[in-house]
């Protein structure tokens, strides 16, 4: 008689797409370059093809803000309220070249109809910019600040901190981080020019409002 033995192999589901480079936040453990003077926030962006109605996935972002802490004080480099800039990268392998296309993007003008109850509606309805992440499924949305590029001043660094607020729709993911550069207006060019201080967890959909949030500053 001839006995068939049929194996279950479980498969565990990641709620992370397989080609992200990183699946989870880390905290890059090579510091800062001596001669690095400036930092700039990112965030990304992507649909989550997996899921049932993901072409209308979108991302609203109305603040991004990027500190960095210097002798113990935390010091403002960018502070922007419904605008981003960025660019679509390649997602198929992730960021495999620098080469990308303008990055589409919407606004919300989020305005109250009346001024009965003005603080609430903007509460609930601020100006943010939208990035309809399912309209290009099979590209990375990579949004960095809409001010420019500041340098760090000078002083004991002890880290820095984003934190963008943002709107997740289903079937849109987001993770943010920030760079080291070595100053303020040097591009990426062959690369080397900047120094990835590592990237948050995911975000995940919600109907509310969430801030996302990075720092490298050691905890005590």
């Amino acid at each position: 008689m001839l006995l068939l033995c049929v194996f279950s192999v479980a498969q565990t589901y990641s709620p992370i797409p397989a080609e992200v480079l990183h699946q989870r936040g880390y905290v890059n453990p090579i510091p800062k370059p001596a001669d690095f003077t400036s930092a700039m926030l990112w965030g990304i962006a992507v649909a989550d093809t997996r899921i049932p109605g993901y072409k209308k996935a979108r991302i609203e972002v109305s603040h991004s803000q990027l500190t960095c802490r210097i002798d113990g004080r935390d010091v403002v480099l960018n502070d922007d309220s419904g605008e981003v800039r960025g660019g679509l990268y390649r997602r198929q392998p992730w960021f495999g070249t620098d080469e990308h296309d303008p990055m589409p993007m919407q606004q919300s003008k989020g305005r109250p109809i009346s001024r009965r109850g003005c603080e609430e509606w903007e509460l609930r309805n601020p100006r943010s910019a939208i990035l309809n992440v399912g309209e290009r499924p099979d590209r990375v949305w990579h949004f960095w600040a809409a001010s420019p590029r500041a340098a760090i001043p000078s002083g004991r660094l002890d880290g820095c901190t984003v934190k963008v607020r943002a709107r997740i729709s289903k079937g849109a993911l987001l993770q943010i981080g920030f760079d080291y550069w070595h100053d303020p207006t040097t591009g990426y060019g062959s690369g080397g020019n900047n120094h990835e201080a590592g990237a948050s967890d995911w975000y995940f959909p919600s109907d509310q409002w969430q801030e996302a949030m990075f720092t490298d500053i050691k905890k005590n």
